[in-house]
């Protein structure tokens, strides 16, 4: 089961360049890929690993979107299966998901606080992270979008981290990999 679930999330992987715009530009990168969440345990490692089955249930699946240019990005998530009406944080992490929930590091900063870890205002806030924060529906579906006038310096953003609580910080209930790229 969890190796079909693997397989999907690879055969839902998708980049190419070109279609769609974002800020009325067209870009020139767009990258598309879900999984379904699994415990650290499984038989295979998840690529969507979940810290905490209550709140992001083994089988509730993910989606995220990377599409934009230079200077123009947006990243949208989409979830189902969440525990309804739930506040959940998201946010682009630094590095790829573990077994371990500190594994994804930081959140990923555009303009890097010097300081680690990171908790200076300046820097740990929308504008300079990537926050996705979302409720999920009575259906347990939840969607949201960060858009910015920049884009992710390579190999500095590796995953998606759902946090307990919405805002810039909380305990880490699950963890998404996540194929970014530089636009530019």
């Amino acid at each position: 089961m969890v190796a079909g679930m693997l397989a999907g999330a690879v055969a839902t992987a998708v980049l190419a360049a070109g279609g769609g715009a974002v800020g009325g530009a067209a870009p020139c990168y767009e990258m598309r890929v879900g999984a379904r969440f699994a415990p650290p345990t499984a038989f295979v490692s998840p690529s969507a690993i979940t810290y905490d089955t209550k709140l992001v249930p083994a089988g509730s699946s993910i989606e995220v979107e990377q599409r934009g240019g230079p200077g123009d990005m947006a990243v949208t998530v989409r979830v189902k299966g969440m525990d309804p009406g739930r506040a959940y944080g998201a946010h682009v992490h630094q590095k790829p998901c573990g077994a371990d929930p500190a594994a994804a590091g930081g959140h990923y900063q555009h303009r890097e606080d010097p300081v680690r870890p990171s908790e200076d205002p300046a820097y740990v806030n929308a504008e300079n992270e990537v926050w996705l924060d979302f409720t999920a529906g009575r259906d347990g579906w939840g969607t949201a979008t960060a858009r910015h006038g920049w884009e992710f310096r390579p190999g500095g953003a590796g995953s998606v981290v759902l946090h307990r609580e919405q805002g810039g910080a909380g305990d880490r209930v699950a963890c998404f990999t996540v194929p970014f790229a530089p636009l530019g």
